[in-house]
């Protein structure tokens, strides 16, 4: 079967490999019918070192069930079926507090003993905790809005829920790419009274607006933390939406979060050490929160939202192509020409 891997930083190629087989009772084969480039993947397309054996990429995807171990009953072969971007058993304690994440039985798509979700079937261990049905029948149309449940949306969901938005709450997002998007989308859904967006492209600022945004600020650094403390009566904000990951990002996040407020990172850090001492965190009494969005916890609830029209995060895809063209949907996005792309095999 073709499928996406990373040999290197930019060297994305779609190549041949073996189709996947069930390997444990607990497993499931999926069809990948409609997938997509994370933000995320863009860090190994910057820094990856050069590779050989090169790694599989995708962990985002919506597909037809093809095979299923014995011990999964509680889906069927045709089944279509949305996948959160890390597979869990739904059951250990973790998962039962709501972490899906951190799941004893869990794990990660996009390695080689896995696979990754670029490619045309996807092997999907758990799958009965894993695999959330839809139904066959669901106009197509809704079908860009349910995948970002496999990740995007409920990613910026994740970062307002962990952040504890609610109304008359003031929200500063950090960063306009889909996640960040995601969490305008979210806060405003949480009932956030005013929701700032930091961010500098217009096209991405106005999706922003659309999704509940009530400010954007395109200043960064010292005229960014500035220009959110104005807009707060020099209060600062009660929660701060980081989606970017970088220690830029952080540092404006500690420069508006209000005494006593909560930052909430969902962008993967790209950094090891973080600043929590008195001029930072310490001294405003402020907490930190976030990390990887057990999606799974979120996706149930979700569905119908999508399916009744009160969201369509599906808004944040702005470029669809073959998976022959993965390679181009990856530089769309570095070069900042789409906003999130989806991948059809």
């Amino acid at each position: 079967m073709r499928a996406t891997y990373m040999f290197g930083a930019g060297d994305v190629r779609i190549i041949e490999v073996p189709a996947p087989t069930l390997q444990a009772p607990t497993d499931a084969i999926v069809r990948v019918t409609m997938a997509c480039v994370c933000g995320s993947d863009l860090h190994p397309y910057h820094s990856m070192p050069a590779s050989e054996e090169g790694s599989p990429m995708g962990h985002e995807f919506i597909g037809i069930i093809e095979e299923l171990g014995s011990e999964v009953t509680c889906l069927s072969v045709g089944d279509l079926v949305i996948s959160p971007f890390a597979f869990s058993d739904n059951t250990c304690s973790f998962c039962q507090e709501g972490f899906h994440t951190a799941c004893k039985h869990g794990g990660w798509y996009g390695t080689p003993e896995v696979g990754g979700a670029q490619a045309e079937l996807m092997r999907v261990p758990q799958a009965a905790g894993t695999l959330v049905k839809i139904p066959n029948d669901v106009d197509e149309t809704f079908l860009p809005s349910l995948l970002t449940l496999s990740d995007v949306y409920l990613t910026g969901y994740h970062a307002a829920h962990m952040g504890r938005v609610e109304p008359g709450k003031t929200v500063t997002v950090i960063g306009d790419g889909a996640v960040g998007l995601s969490a305008v989308l979210a806060a405003k859904q949480l009932g956030a009274e005013k929701i700032i967006l930091m961010g500098r492209h217009t096209s991405r600022t106005d999706l922003g607006r659309k999704f509940g945004a009530t400010h954007v600020v395109a200043e960064r650094g010292d005229e960014g933390i500035a220009k959110v403390m104005e807009l707060t009566d020099g209060e600062g904000s009660h929660v701060v939406l980081e989606a970017v990951g970088l220690m830029p990002a952080y540092e404006q996040a500690y420069g508006i979060v209000r005494p006593g407020g909560i930052i909430s990172r969902v962008g993967v850090p790209q950094y090891e050490d973080a600043p929590i001492g008195f001029g930072s965190l310490f001294g405003k009494n402020a907490m930190l929160a976030g990390g990887p969005a057990p999606v799974r916890a979120y996706i149930e609830a979700a569905i119908p939202q999508v399916l009744n029209g009160e969201i369509d995060p599906g808004q944040v895809f702005d470029a669809d192509l073959p998976l022959s063209e993965v390679a181009e949907a990856y530089r769309l996005m570095n070069d900042r020409e789409a906003l999130k792309v989806i991948v059809r095999p």
